[in-house]
């Protein structure tokens, strides 16, 4: 079987994972409370925004991480925001075992291989 060929199974798999259809059907459910989504919305591009920061090595201004835990707080109460926030993590750790695997495979994020010599 070639690449190209394994790629689209592996898309498959993906779409058939348990977790990716647990994050789809949440974030269905989260996409009808509009303003909960918003809200959801708006705490993850802070959140982006903080990472991004931090893979610049820029401080964050202030207390911007500490208003950033007290919105997940908030919205960890609400316990449709809960399951939505639980099934993208899910997702989201999959997702970064396959990257890491695939990596592996280009020497990417290895201690002691060629490309970090």
């Amino acid at each position: 079987m070639n690449v190209y060929d394994q790629a689209h199974g592996l898309a498959q798999a993906i779409r058939e994972s348990d977790e990716f259809k647990d994050y789809q059907a949440q974030k269905s459910v989260l996409d009808q409370n509009k303003e909960l989504a918003e809200i959801v919305g708006d705490f993850q591009q802070k959140q982006l925004e903080m990472q991004a920061k931090a893979l610049t090595g820029e401080e964050p201004e202030g207390d911007f991480q500490s208003k950033i835990q007290e919105l997940y707080g908030i919205i960890m109460q609400d316990p449709l925001a809960a399951r939505y926030m639980q099934a993208e993590m899910r997702f989201s750790i999959m997702m970064n075992d396959v990257y890491k695997i695939l990596g592996e495979v280009m020497g990417i994020g290895e201690k002691g291989s060629d490309a970090d010599k």
